[in-house]
């Protein structure tokens, strides 16, 4: 490692992400402070503080890295489909798969809360949405003639469904012995929602 003199600001803020991805993984959001981030990358408290505002500015942007990664994980499974419904599907795969794999930093996305008086910043805001909006584009076609309204409801009513199955799997409160059945919860969740809410629209 090059001696501290040696780090610019932007690669002591990599660094302290880097480090705090790694005891969040290993410890989850309770297991982390500006203590062991700072031992661990070889500075002082202080010195983290010149780089973040405080540390809630650090799990934000720890938060953000783990939102992009998802983002990624999720654009890449619409690769290999066509059709808007199987694609709905593999993007709920692909949440499922991520958040299982990465159980402690997925979860400290929602488990994080800002000290009383902040604000999450637009830009945080920003990479969520993204997210819907992978989700609105493949319900476009199956909800022809519908608002924008009705299809980010859409979007949200699925995926409050998908995430409930993924909080309940990776904090072991739901009883799945493998990500296969996970997969088959996920896959019958979304089907079932489109199938029965075409045949709502049908009758509108």
């Amino acid at each position: 490692m090059a001696r501290r003199s040696e780090h610019s600001k932007e690669q002591i803020r990599d660094m302290a992400l880097q480090a705090a991805e790694n005891i969040v993984a290993a410890d989850g959001l309770l297991g982390l402070s500006a203590r062991k981030i700072a031992k661990q990358i070889g500075y002082t408290v202080g010195t983290l503080y010149l780089v973040f505002r405080n540390l809630d500015d650090l799990i934000l942007q720890v938060n953000a890295r783990t939102l992009d990664a998802l983002y990624e994980k999720m654009q890449g499974s619409l690769q290999k489909c066509r059709q808007p419904r199987t694609c709905v599907v593999a993007l709920g795969r692909a949440y499922v798969q991520f958040a299982t794999e990465n159980p402690k930093l997925w979860n400290m996305v929602f488990e994080h809360q800002l000290t009383e008086g902040e604000q999450v910043p637009n830009w945080f805001d920003d990479k969520v949405n993204k997210m819907f909006q992978l989700v609105e584009t493949q319900l476009i076609p199956l909800l022809e003639h519908q608002s924008e309204k009705k299809i980010d409801m859409v979007s949200k009513a699925i995926w409050c469904g998908v995430h409930g199955i993924c909080s309940l799997a990776v904090t072991g409160k739901l009883d799945i012995q493998d990500a296969e059945s996970i997969n088959v919860l996920t896959d019958s969740l979304i089907n079932n929602y489109l199938a029965g809410l075409a045949t709502t629209l049908k009758g509108e």
